[in-house]
C-alpha cells in the first residue's frame, strides 16, 4: 500500500508497505542534480555525493561503513541530471538505523577540507576512467553535441578544470541552496508501518530548515549535427539521436513500446537485424533519456571499422522501414505483454518499489499506480505508434555521433544523411 505525507518544515515522506519481505529500502532524494550547476561549479552534485561519506561530526567514514555492515546492510549513492539519491537497505527491524545513518551522513557532514583534497584526486581518477570506457563516452560526447551549451548536455562528474576548484565554501553553497526540506523526498519500501516511519522522519529531519534555491529552467534546444571525433581503440562507437519526449508527456508510454520494438530488447529489430542476422555487432540496442522537459531517443552500436558503414546503413534501413511500413497488431501486442512483464518482475524488490515511489515523487510530485500505467500502454494503438515514429525521425532532428578510428568511407556515410 502506497502513502505519502508531508512533514511541518516541508520534507515529504513516501512509502509502499510490503509485508511479506523482511527487508527495508530506505532512499533520501534531493531534487538537485548535474542541471542545477553553472560552468563554475561542474560537477558539484556529484562531488557532494562522494563528500556524504566522508565522515560526519557523529561518525567517522569507516564508523559509518562499519555500522552499516555490522547489521549486513547496504549503503549507496548516485546523482543524475535532476536529483540525487542517497540509499541504504537493511533488515525491517533496522529501519531507526537506517534513519539514523543517512540523516547523520545528510544533515552533519563535515565537508572538511583535508577530505575534499583527499576526495578530489578520487573523483579525478573517476574522470579519467570515464575517458578510458568508449563505449560511455560516446553517450556523453553526443549529448553534449545535440544539446550544446546546456546544462543537460552536460555530463554528471563535471571537468578537470571546475573539479579543482571545489573548495569548503564552494560545497557549503551549494549544499545550503539545494538540501533543503522543500527539496528533499524520503521514500522507503518493504516490511514496515508509514506512521512508524513519519514519526522518525520527523526525529531525525523535522529541523531542518531553508529553502530551495530558485533555477529558471529552460529546456535545451536540439541542434542536428553529425559528429566524427577520433579515437585510437579497437571499436567505433556510434550513436543515433533524435528529440524525444519529457517524462511528463502522455506519448511516453508509446515512445516505450517504440523503443523496445526498435532496440529495446534481444527480439527488437536492431538486434535480430545486425547482430543475431549479421553478425556485425556484439552491441546495439535504443534507448530514451527523459527528463522534466526534454527527451532524446538514441541509438548506439559497437562495431569494429570495417563494419561502420554497413552497421550505420542496417540501422537507417530499419529507421526507414519502420517509418514506411510501421509495425504488426501481432508485434504491438507482444511488445504490450513485454512491457507489462519487466515492470511487475522489476518491483518484486524493496529496493525496486522504493525508487519507483522516490522518483516519482521528486521527479513529478505524484504517484502513478501500477494500474494507471497498465492501462496507459494498453491503450496505445498503431495510429499512436505511426504518428509518433512520423514526429521523431525527421531529417530536422536526426543527428549522429562517431567515436573511434573513422576512416573516409564511414565518415562519407555519415555525411550522407
Amino acid at each position: 500500500m502506497y502513502c505519502k505525507s508531508i512533514l511541518p518544515n516541508g520534507v515529504r515522506v513516501v512509502s509502499e508497505a510490503i509485508p511479506y519481505v523482511k527487508s527495508i529500502t530506505l532512499g533520501i532524494w534531493v531534487g538537485t542534480g548535474s542541471r542545477s550547476e553553472g560552468l563554475y561549479n561542474h560537477g558539484i552534485s556529484h562531488f557532494i555525493e562522494h563528500m556524504v561519506f566522508k565522515g560526519t561530526h557523529n561518525r567517522s567514514a569507516k564508523d559509518i561503513a562499519e555500522t552499516v555492515d555490522e547489521v549486513g546492510g547496504q549503503l549507496n549513492a548516485f546523482t543524475g541530471k535532476e536529483h540525487t539519491c542517497y540509499y541504504i537497505k537493511v533488515l525491517d527491524t533496522h529501519l531507526e538505523l537506517a534513519l539514523d545513518v543517512l540523516s547523520d551522513m545528510l544533515l552533519s557532514s563535515k565537508f572538511d577540507a583535508e577530505d575534499i583534497n583527499r576526495e578530489r584526486e578520487v573523483v579525478l581518477e573517476e574522470v579519467h576512467m570515464y575517458e578510458d570506457t568508449p563505449d560511455e563516452l560516446v553517450h556523453d560526447i553526443h549529448l553534449s553535441n545535440v544539446w550544446a551549451g546546456h546544462a543537460l548536455g552536460r555530463n554528471i562528474l563535471g571537468t578537470i578544470p571546475s573539479i579543482e576548484k571545489f573548495d569548503t565554501s564552494l560545497i557549503h553553497q551549494y549544499y545550503t541552496e539545494f538540501y533543503t526540506p522543500d527539496n528533499i523526498v524520503i521514500a522507503a519500501a518493504g516490511n514496515l508501518s508509514h506512521a512508524r516511519l513519519e514519526k522518525l522522519a520527523e526525529r531525525y529531519f523535522g529541523k531542518m530548515t531553508g529553502n530551495k534555491q530558485q533555477v529558471r529552467l529552460t529546456p535545451p534546444t536540439l541542434i542536428p549535427v553529425n559528429t566524427i571525433q577520433k579515437k585510437a581503440i579497437e571499436q567505433v562507437h556510434l550513436c543515433l539521436g533524435t528529440t524525444s519526449v519529457p517524462q511528463s508527456s502522455p506519448d511516453i508510454y508509446t515512445i516505450h513500446i517504440l523503443n523496445n520494438i526498435l532496440g529495446g530488447g534481444i527480439s527488437s529489430r536492431l538486434f535480430q537485424s545486425i547482430r543475431e542476422e549479421k553478425g556485425l555487432a556484439y552491441s546495439i540496442y535504443s534507448y530514451q533519456t527523459n527528463y522534466s522537459d526534454a527527451g532524446l531517443f538514441t541509438i548506439y552500436a559497437g562495431t569494429r571499422p570495417s563494419n561502420t558503414a554497413h552497421v550505420t546503413d542496417l540501422i537507417w534501413q530499419n529507421i526507414a522501414e519502420l517509418k514506411a511500413k510501421g509495425i504488426t497488431p501481432g508485434e504491438l501486442t507482444k511488445t504490450k505483454e513485454q512491457l507489462k512483464g519487466s515492470l511487475l518482475l522489476g518491483l518484486e524488490s524493496s529496493s525496486s518499489r522504493m525508487s519507483r515511489i522516490g522518483k516519482m515523487e521528486i521527479t513529478l510530485g505524484k504517484y502513478i499506480t501500477l494500474d494507471d500505467i497498465v492501462a496507459k500502454i494498453d491503450k496505445v494503438s498503431l495510429e499512436d505508434l505511426r504518428q509518433i515514429t512520423q514526429q521523431l525521425f525527421t531529417p530536422e532532428t536526426l543527428c549522429f555521433t562517431a567515436l573511434g578510428p573513422v576512416n573516409e568511407e564511414v565518415a562519407n556515410e555519415i555525411k550522407r544523411f
